[in-house]
């Protein structure tokens, strides 16, 4: 039988110094002169907490991007080949960024996040992209003495995986620090499209400005041109495809904005699946070629791109229609409580009664009145964002705050805007009531 180990003897704790003013008196002047202190408090610096010293630096940083990037590609291209591929690559830009910012009317984002976007994937995403990609094609040809395989190699996997992950950087870093302008779908795919359209501006000046250059030294022109065709496949049949594949992470970045403060995993793990897919459907289109043949380009197009385009238009669209439904729901209850009109719900839920309340106001009462409308469809939308986000738990810990803020901007926005959205509530059969009459100018919809 083994003897019992002796008890072990552990020193006492020190005793908590008890608040007493006298005692505390005692213990403050015992405190050692600061040059001894071995604790010390850090030093925090009001500079970098300035928001004009942070923009100034990222608006330093992607400026000197956008520099270093452009100067790549004109070296690349030569002077006259960037001027025609920059001037080429702009034609789609309008389009596709108008296109993106249709989606976001509900309630649309600051303009600010959104060049911020698209400068990162014209400038940051594209000079990592390009220097990536070059370091890694020319190390696994040296590596393999193979450099028609080290190109298709770093086409097919090293060029979806690197681009693809910078362009998802700009959509983290607005899930990140503006996250109150990032609620759902619609904003995640909204942002991925502003970063893809800029990186294809910038990849398209590259490749149209060396098309060019081939077609300078070769002696093409017209349609039989090396730029003519590239051209056409980049610019009028495939404007939408970096857009695609990047709007993938923002779906995934979406759908986690939805979840609740609880779900940690689905929020890790929804944004790095959309990614994934991304980079997926980017190798499919890059390795089109050399997977299916001289007609893969077509195949993965026609029978992949495409469907897979219109299945992600119509999850947008559907997503955006949900987003009215929300409103729709939720804004009764202030209307119950006081602070809306019955009429008002229903003209926030309806596109059409929108548009025609701020068309109203500013023919009544000018721009500025149509601006305040503006304003509270805005302030309305995201009350209705708020409490449909604390009826499924994921309540923001300042909410009671927040809703007075809202509630205190609608109030002060009420007696332009409520007549007006009545109207326009009525005007397109939103509620049940009289209809308006039909001359404007002997209508005042401000009348009470």
């Amino acid at each position: 039988m083994s003897e019992s180990s002796p008890p072990q003897h552990h020193p006492p704790h020190p005793a908590v110094p008890a608040f007493e003013q006298q005692r505390v008196d005692e213990l403050l002047a015992a405190v050692p002169e600061r040059a001894r202190w071995r604790y010390k408090p850090r030093r925090v610096s009001r500079f970098w907490h300035s928001k004009a010293v942070r923009a100034g630096v990222l608006i330093t940083l992607l400026a000197l991007s956008g520099l270093v990037i452009l100067s790549l590609v004109r070296e690349q291209t030569g002077t006259q080949g960037f001027l025609v591929g920059l001037g080429l690559a702009t034609l789609p830009v309008p389009l596709l960024t108008a296109a993106f910012r249709w989606l976001d009317r509900v309630e649309p984002g600051p303009w600010r996040n959104l060049l911020f976007a698209f400068a990162w994937g014209a400038f940051a995403a594209a000079l990592v992209a390009i220097i990536a990609n070059t370091f890694a094609t020319q190390w696994i040809a040296t590596a393999t003495a193979d450099p028609t395989g080290a190109d298709t190699l770093g086409a097919t996997v090293i060029a979806p995986v690197v681009e693809e992950s910078a362009k998802a950087a700009a959509i983290l870093l607005l899930f990140r620090f503006r996250r109150q302008d990032f609620r759902g779908i619609v904003d995640g795919v909204v942002a991925a499209g502003f970063t893809a359209t800029g990186f294809a501006f910038t990849e398209n000046i590259l490749y149209l400005g060396n098309a060019f250059g081939e077609d300078q030294q070769m002696g093409f022109s017209g349609i039989a041109s090396v730029t003519a065709a590239t051209f056409f496949v980049r610019i009028v049949m495939s404007p939408f495809a970096h857009p695609l594949f990047t709007v993938l992470t923002g779906i995934g970045f979406g759908v986690a904005a939805l979840a609740s403060r609880r779900m940690r995993v689905r929020r890790i793990v929804l944004p790095l699946l959309g990614l994934a897919l991304a980079m997926g459907m980017h190798a499919l289109w890059n390795g089109s070629t050399s997977l299916f043949g001289p007609w893969g380009f077509y195949l993965v197009y026609g029978a992949f791109m495409v469907p897979v385009f219109g299945l992600l238009t119509w999850l947008t669209i559907w997503s955006r229609q949900r987003e009215l439904r929300t409103i729709a729901a939720e804004l009764p209850a202030y209307a119950a409580a006081g602070w809306l009109s019955a009429d008002q719900p229903p003209a926030l839920s309806s596109m059409r009664a929108r548009t025609l309340a701020r068309d109203v106001a500013r023919r009544m009462h000018g721009p500025t009145a149509a601006h305040a409308v503006s304003e509270y469809q805005h302030f309305a939308t995201s009350l209705a964002f708020l409490r449909h986000r604390a009826h499924r738990g994921a309540a923001d810990p300042d909410f009671v705050e927040r809703e007075q803020e809202l509630l205190h901007h609608l109030w002060q926005r009420r007696d332009v805007a409520a007549p007006a959205l009545t109207y326009a509530a009525r005007a397109t059969g939103r509620v049940h009531a009289p209809p308006p009459h039909r001359d404007y100018g002997a209508y005042n919809p401000y009348r009470t």
